[in-house]
């Protein structure tokens, strides 16, 4: 039955004006029909989804730039601050994950992420204006709590838009936005900061946001049948097709239940581990290149952007792979070993050779980043729609949290040891860890039932 559900790179062309009721869901010329109307999805909500994800991880992941570039000197803080301050974005969007997740399943999450665009958008201009540390601080705890409901939000949204077979290539192109964004962000932001400072440059990128919410808000609708642009006998399609993969999945009962499986614990703390690695590299990067290199910041960025060059192929690669196999901790845990050990060869040659250190932070990018769209993917097959979101929201805070000790405690490491090697280290264990975590996953009936 999920295996059926039309590939949108392979559905045959037909006519895409359907007349409401025309044809009952389930007839192959309604089904034809529909999954000519369906591609539309692919070109509405995706880009959408993409571009505010990546203004969302413009303005976390720019404030690296920001350190690398004098940020303590011009505000005459330590590198200690320096540290918190780029830490405590992660607590702040680590604390209303599960909140904002239960607010867009009973409520909105159309408009839930209209406001948060509006809100981190201003606050992450903000960024660049603030004199005082206690002020930025604040700033940045506030910018944490504002972008906390993007992801979990959108993953919702995807649920209700995509089916299993396509869901990790949904998610994939979801989650570019992240090394995308990085990609352009650190051959632009370099420059930018060159020729405006730190300060400008921030207020330059956090401008975007706000007015990219109004684009938002009349392109998204949280479910198929609200958006005009799709139709009725589409939209019946393919609600009836989630409903059918519903059935599949065992019940449960309460969001509380769902929160204390052993499976989403096991998920939450692989992702935490996980993220460790990926936001300690995302932040402390390009001083990590910078002091190893001695580059210009214009330099620094375009060295910084190669790893995440890998990282978008990899992620296009093994989410295709993931919907055609419908295989995802298969695809998750040997990519995670790989960044795991990239990011250990780094810790042994940063100090001998900077080109060798730089090839394996090339292979650990793209591993780290690769397993993301099977990943997401996982939920939404082991659990139902009417507690998805808040799992989502529990594993993605623990990432957060996560998050928040790896890019504190990598950038802390820097300024007491001054060396990145300590970092390395702690980076490249905790990938090994979320790797050996992905293999303890238990199995579900459905995939011990597949194997019998």
């Amino acid at each position: 039955m999920i295996q059926s559900s039309p590939n949108p790179d392979s559905i045959p062309e037909a006519p895409v004006s359907l007349k409401p009721d025309a044809l009952k869901p389930g007839t192959i010329e309604a089904d034809t029909r529909a999954a000519a109307c369906l591609k539309r999805r692919w070109i509405y909500v995706l880009p959408a989804a993409f571009v505010t994800y990546s203004l969302a991880y413009l303005d976390r992941a720019n404030y690296g730039f920001g350190a690398a570039a004098g940020l303590a000197e011009t505000l005459h803080i330590t590198e200690a601050q320096t540290s918190l301050l780029g830490a405590l974005f992660f607590l702040g969007y680590f604390i209303f994950q599960i909140p904002g997740a239960t607010f867009a399943r009973k409520r909105s999450a159309r408009w839930l992420v209209f406001a948060a665009l509006i809100v981190w958008g201003t606050l992450a201009a903000l960024t660049g204006v603030i004199r005082h540390f206690w002020l930025l601080a604040i700033d940045r705890f506030l910018l944490g709590i504002a972008e906390s409901v993007i992801l979990p939000s959108m993953m919702l949204l995807l649920t209700r838009w995509f089916t299993r077979s396509e869901r990790s290539r949904a998610n994939a192109l979801l989650i570019l936005g992240n090394p995308v964004t990085v990609l352009w962000m650190s051959a632009i932001t370099g420059y930018l900061i060159q020729v405006f400072g730190w300060q400008k440059t921030f207020i330059i990128e956090g401008i975007p946001s706000v007015l990219w919410a109004i684009v938002w808000i009349f392109i998204i609708h949280d479910h198929p049948s609200q958006a005009g642009w799709l139709g009725h006998e589409a939209a019946e399609v393919l609600e009836q097709r989630l409903n059918e993969e519903q059935v599949t999945i065992e019940p449960v009962k309460s969001v509380r239940q769902a929160l204390m499986r052993k499976d989403v614990l096991l998920l939450s703390v692989q992702y935490f581990a996980w993220s460790i690695g990926v936001y300690g590299f995302v932040l402390w990067l390009p001083t990590i290149i910078r002091h190893g290199a001695s580059l210009s910041m214009g330099q620094t960025g375009l060295l910084s952007a190669i790893p995440y060059l890998a990282a978008i192929i990899l992620m296009v690669v093994v989410s295709h792979l993931s919907d055609k196999s419908l295989n995802r901790q298969k695809l998750v845990w040997p990519f995670l070993l790989l960044a795991g050990f990239g990011m250990l060869g780094s810790f042994f040659l940063a100090d001998i050779s900077f080109t060798a250190a730089f090839l394996c932070l090339i292979v650990a990018g793209g591993g780290m980043y690769a397993p993301y769209g099977p990943f997401f993917a996982i939920i939404p097959e082991r659990l139902p729609s009417n507690v998805t979101a808040e799992v989502l929201a529990l594993v993605n805070s623990s990432g957060a949290l996560g998050a928040f000790v790896g890019s504190y405690l990598v950038g802390l490491l820097e300024a007491v040891t001054h060396s990145s090697r300590p970092g390395f280290l702690l980076m490249s264990l905790s990938l090994i860890a979320s790797a050996l975590l992905t293999l303890a996953l238990p199995r579900t009936a459905q995939q011990t039932a597949g194997q019998n």
